[in-house]
């Protein structure tokens, strides 16, 4: 680590600073601490302003203190320490958050706000990480719920939601400055040492008493994560007939593509049958690992008067980097975009805002590795070359392994190699076709218009009422529409007559919420009743009781019961892919009308096929006899159109200051009830109706339509779990903040195995060290981390993520003259590379400098 030692602080130019930021004094000592919890408002939890100790659900706030002190490069990624929390990492330039288990790439379930506007992508129904969100200069706070926070916010947040706050231009004016330089890759044998840069501005005024603005911009560069598993996942495939690891002619590396199912066909050679994949490209191969993404927002606040205000904000973002769903894609020139208002009174919350997707160039990895392989030779002539190799390589007396190591060099003959001319035309020709069947381009344009407002009732009609009986009523709207343009590929419009016409997706819904105190306010009860309507759905219902129990003014217990609805994405839904001949369809009848009536489970078809290739080798058999033999094994299609996800969930807690206001405890339990995951099934219809021709058909992938259905589970799942944190002034200035979390899946009833998988590990701690006045100014912190090995599963790969722990360090300084601050940090200090996920990229060391300048 020699490198660490000899790390170099980047310097940016410029002149001296006029003021600091207040936010960043010391807040550790024994009587802030008290201080800061008797007077930490939140409004994420109940979605009106309220002391943390009267949360009735649990919550997490973090401010810039947290921030400073955190050895992570940035607020979003100082998130990952949070008690409850989980961060994946499909690349450097995107991390995914969720809360209590079921995580994923694209975490539907989670949603994340930025000032009370949703940032998600229309089309993903997931936010593209922080891409719309606030930067390290502008964020004020975050609050996260971990857990279901359906009954106030809908929006599918049915396993929580995270709410980033950002500064206030009338109190926060200047402009600051900020460069962060780092390295990454080292000692990576698929990278050689990587630049990381990132240079960050905001600048904010109050031009007066009534009128502020202010702008933000962020200019991210660096090289990602790489992604290059070669564990093979379809290892028994040709078992039978002795070929195993590097042996086996069906090889299905993790991270290569286009020698997945749809890329084999069972060939009868010399008597027996083999299954054969073809050769593919690694992810590397084809990916574009440079990492470089641009946000910008600007914001203007008009005060009606001293409680009222109206606030114009516009976001925008052009990513490159790679983004995971059930396969992975290389995001090019994709944009994102949000532009919303907002009207605050002492009463009333309001929002409108339009969100905008536009995929630019993107295209999928998979789809353009099995397509290079098809531009150079079709699968038939590619099978047909194989089969007359092998054949006559045996013939001439060479063994069976060495014919099919010869079959495959010859069937690959000219193949397009990586880094030659024709390659390049070939690729930057198929990366553009929008057929995945032919290309790779993903081309989506899709919009998100919400409206959405609040009004406490008491506050604005019967503050008699809250004084004298201690009742708050709160009620609420939201209207969401998405709007698509059709591509012809990923989406078509099943609506209209035209199906390039618009095609809208919408939903309203709307609750009250009411509260009541008892015993001079120790006690305080609450209950909240929504219902939505979504297009092509029947209303549904969800409620939250909650009370909660203050012995004191020091800590508070509280319980908690809610439920909740997820309906599907527009994805989830809507979906039209052709993919590799597999048709991925969307689960509303009027996408799939038909199909699940006529299909046949993949599930199934795949230990039929596997049986006929076992008895033809084995026994004797011939195909037809074998065919016969195992028809029994099909399985027909028991799954249907679309519901909506739901969960019930209870929780109780508890969160307090003990004597002398040094330690502060926070721990909660929770039990979930999940059933109708919104899941895929993939299925076959055969190309014929004779009952007895079926069992043939579906043994020929050519003889059969594939798809991939989203459908829901059949599985009903219970999950509970808890986290404890500790906040400890050990010192003066020396702070302790540890926290561990637990979550396990509890049991499966009506077990399918098309649920979402639980992909959380049961044991998440982190542990931090961190003092603001280490010496004369400096201050320091050091994090570890340490996740136990868990089962993740999807439709990529299934297996165990091995356990892993990281320890992050940072150092900083905080001039008084001319008012500089200076960050040295690492994260994973030691670099020993990890996976978040399986089939994700390993995660090394990133070592960087950052320097702020604030006027």
């Amino acid at each position: 680590m020699k490198f660490v030692t000899g790390i170099v602080v980047s310097y940016f130019s410029v002149a001296q600073v006029a003021a600091q930021d207040t936010s960043l004094v010391n807040k550790n000592s024994n009587d802030s601490m008290h201080a800061a919890v008797l007077n930490e408002v939140v409004v994420t939890a109940s979605r009106i302003p309220e002391n943390i100790l009267q949360s009735p659900v649990s919550i997490e706030k973090q401010t810039t203190v947290y921030f400073k002190n955190s050895a992570s490069p940035s607020f979003f990624d100082a998130l990952e320490n949070v008690k409850g929390v989980q961060m994946i990492t499909p690349s450097l330039g995107f991390k995914v958050i969720n809360t209590r288990g079921f995580a994923n790439t694209t975490n539907v379930r989670f949603a994340q706000l930025v000032d009370g506007m949703d940032i998600q992508a229309p089309h993903l129904g997931a936010p593209i990480a922080n891409a719309l969100g606030p930067g390290d200069l502008d964020i004020e706070s975050a609050e996260i719920i971990p857990g279901a926070a359906s009954a106030l916010y809908g929006m599918n947040t049915i396993n929580g939601l995270a709410n980033f706050i950002t500064k206030d231009p009338f109190t926060s004016e200047g402009i600051s400055v900020q460069q962060k330089t780092g390295v990454n890759h080292l000692h990576d044998n698929n990278s050689s040492p990587s630049i990381f840069s990132e240079t960050s501005l905001r600048i904010a005024h109050a031009f007066s008493s009534k009128f502020a603005f202010k702008i933000n911009a962020t200019f991210t560069k660096g090289n990602d994560w790489v992604a290059d598993d070669h564990t093979d996942l379809n290892t028994t495939a040709n078992s039978s007939a002795g070929l195993i690891g590097a042996d086996n002619p069906a090889i299905d590396p993790v991270n290569g593509y286009g020698n997945e199912s749809s890329n084999r066909r069972t060939l009868v050679l010399q008597g027996k049958n083999y299954v054969v994949a073809r050769t593919g490209y690694y992810e590397k191969q084809v990916a574009n690992y440079d990492l470089q993404n641009a946000r910008a927002d600007a914001t203007l606040v008009y005060k009606i008067n001293k409680n009222s205000t109206l606030t114009y904000a516009y976001k925008f973002a052009i990513l490159d980097n790679i983004y995971q769903r059930s396969n992975r894609f290389r995001l090019e020139n994709y944009k994102v975009q949000q532009q919303g208002v907002t009207l605050k009174t002492s009463a009333v919350t309001a929002h409108a805002y339009w969100n905008a997707e536009n995929t630019g160039d993107a295209y999928n990895l998979r789809s353009i590795a099995e397509n290079m392989d098809k531009a150079f030779k079709s699968d038939d002539n590619w099978f047909s070359n194989y089969t007359s190799r092998f054949n006559s390589s045996v013939a001439a007396g060479t063994d069976v392994l060495r014919a099919l190591q010869v079959a495959r060099a010859f069937a690959d003959s000219g193949r397009f190699e990586p880094g030659s001319s024709a390659w390049k035309t070939t690729f930057d020709k198929l990366k553009n076709i929008n057929n995945w069947d032919t290309g790779a381009a993903l081309r989506v344009k899709a919009n998100l218009v919400n409206i959405d407002g609040q009004i406490n009732i008491t506050d604005a009609f019967l503050s008699n009422l809250k004084k004298n009986a201690r009742v708050e009523l709160l009620a609420g709207f939201d209207y969401r529409t998405y709007i698509v343009v059709p591509d012809g590929n990923y989406f078509v419009n099943p609506v209209k007559q035209d199906p390039y016409s618009n095609l809208v997706y919408s939903k309203t819904g709307g609750f009250v919420a009411v509260t009541k105190q008892f015993f001079n306010k120790k006690l305080k009860l609450g209950a909240t009743l929504r219902a939505d309507k979504n297009d092509y759905f029947h209303t549904t219902f969800n409620p939250r009781f909650s009370a909660v129990y203050a012995p004191s003014v020091q800590g508070n217990f509280r319980i908690s019961y809610q439920s909740g609805y997820r309906f599907p994405s527009l994805f989830e839904g809507f979906s039209n892919v052709n993919s590799g001949g597999v048709k991925r369809v969307g689960g509303l009848k009027v996408m799939s009308n038909g199909v699940f009536e006529n299909s046949w489970l993949k599930s199934s078809i795949d230990a039929f096929k596997a049986a006929v290739i076992k008895d033809v080798n084995t026994s004797g058999l011939t195909k037809a006899a074998a065919i016969k033999k195992n028809q029994t094994m099909l399985a027909k299609n028991s799954y249907t159109y679309l519901v909506p996800e739901h969960i019930s969930s209870f929780e109780i807690g508890y969160k307090g200051l003990f004597p002398e206001s040094k330690l502060l405890v926070d721990v909660d339990f929770y039990y979930n009830h999940y059933h109708s995951f919104i899941a895929q099934v993939e299925a076959s219809v055969p190309k014929t109706a004779i009952a007895d021709s079926i069992p043939f058909y579906l043994n020929d992938n050519k003889l059969q339509d594939r798809y991939r259905l989203w459908t829901n589970s059949k599985t009903t799942v219970f999950n509970y779990g808890g986290s404890l944190g500790v906040k400890y002034n050990l010192l003066r200035n020396l702070l302790i903040n540890a926290n561990v979390a637990y979550a396990k899946l509890d049991r499966k009833t009506g077990n399918d195995g098309l649920e979402d998988g639980f992909n959380t590990p049961k044991w998440i701690t982190n542990i931090t060290f961190s003092t603001d006045h280490l010496y004369k100014g400096i201050g320091a912190g050091i994090t570890y981390k340490w996740q136990s090995s868990y089962y993740w599963q999807s439709f990529l790969v299934n297996g165990q993520v091995p356990a892993y722990g990281s320890m992050d360090v940072q150092m900083n300084y905080q001039f008084k003259k001319p008012g500089v601050s200076v960050k040295l940090g690492a994260t994973n200090l030691l670099n020993r590379y990890y996976y978040s996920f399986l089939g994700g990229p390993s995660i090394g060391g990133l070592y960087y400098s950052a320097v702020t300048y604030m006027f």
